[in-house]
């Protein structure tokens, strides 16, 4: 019979020997659950309706990695709030992989700037998985109007100031805050006129309503190819190949004009890292690709890669750079 002090003893090895596999129970769940995933469908939130540069930028990243994964990708539009309500619900769900969200330059870099309160934090609710595309802005006048560079516009801007008026395609977008950030690195005043939309605002140029406008290469291509609007410079340090002929910041004098918009997948915070690695390989292999590259080339949107740690560092770069325009400008959200 063992005496009662290894009895005790034998007890408590017993006892401690339980409660560690209980403990390592969790643990080998989880790393279970990373070794399948993914096991069922995943849900893509795109922050816009059907159709447009975003939703399609969705359904061909989300396609390709369907492929890879081998499990559906379903893209939920979730319009309103200006990309807020994508946001929360995104930054509100089970961070275990199986919901991802296309996160876009006003989402994670204008918003911020413009809400005192918002649900979600730019930086602490989303974990950055991979950057996919970015689109820069043109400012380009009538064909007709006589205006052949921008050191010409810049010129009537100074000799007329507020008088020239540019359209965007809303108040507190990109579009806007690049006109706001050509008035500030040119030294000009300008009137902005916000429209309902980039179609709207490129109409009014086209219709002689303002003098120049601010919006994506994706939607003045066409009209600048067609010899209807002239680009005077495109806003990124390399000429865009859907319209080579726009000269850069650099080309056309103000190196420091410089804007552009990206979109990139981003998933709840505290989504295992495993996770986060996975769906960053496989994104970035797709975006690195000769298909992805000339499917974007054809409508004016340049392909990103880069690591979790590249994406994170662009965010908190745009951040600071828009909030600062917001500031200066005084602009407000509707």
């Amino acid at each position: 019979m063992l005496d009662a002090s290894l009895a005790h003893r034998l007890r408590t090895l017993l006892c401690c020997g339980f409660a560690i596999l209980l403990s390592g129970a969790p643990l080998l769940t989880l790393a279970q659950g990373l070794a399948d995933y993914p096991s069922r469908p995943i849900r893509l939130i795109v922050p816009f309706p059907p159709g447009g540069a975003a939703d399609a930028i969705a359904r061909l990243a989300g396609n390709r990695l369907s492929e890879r994964l081998g499990q559906p990708i379903n893209v939920e539009n979730r319009p309103g709030g200006g990309t807020i309500i994508a946001a929360q619900v995104a930054a509100a769900a089970t961070p275990d992989g199986y919901t991802l969200s296309l996160a876009t330059t006003g989402q994670l870099a204008i918003n911020p700037g413009l809400h005192a309160k918002l649900s979600y934090d730019p930086i602490k609710s989303f974990q950055p998985v991979a950057p996919l595309a970015s689109v820069a802005y043109v400012i380009s006048v009538n064909a007709a109007s006589g205006i052949q560079t921008l050191q010409e516009l810049i010129a009537q801007a100074k000799a007329r100031p507020g008088v020239l008026a540019f359209s965007s395609c809303g108040n507190a977008t990109a579009c806007h805050l690049t006109g706001e950030l050509l008035k500030s690195n040119a030294g000009i005043d300008l009137l902005h006129v916000p429209f309902a939309g980039s179609a709207q605002a490129i109409t009014a140029l086209l219709g002689d309503q303002v003098q120049l406008a601010s919006d994506t290469v994706t939607i003045q291509a066409p009209q600048i190819r067609a010899g209807k609007l002239r680009g005077l410079v495109v806003t990124d340090i390399k000429r865009s190949p859907a319209i080579p002929g726009v000269p850069t910041a650099a080309e056309a004098g103000l190196p420091e004009f410089l804007a552009t918009s990206w979109f990139g997948i981003v998933v709840p915070a505290a989504t295992p890292p495993p996770i986060v690695q996975k769906l960053s390989v496989e994104l970035t292999s797709i975006s690195s690709g000769p298909t992805w590259r000339a499917q974007l080339d054809a409508v004016g949107l340049e392909t990103m890669s880069g690591t979790p740690d590249d994406f994170a560092r662009q965010i908190r770069a745009d951040l600071n750079k828009w909030s600062q325009i917001v500031r200066v400008a005084s602009v407000k959200a509707d």
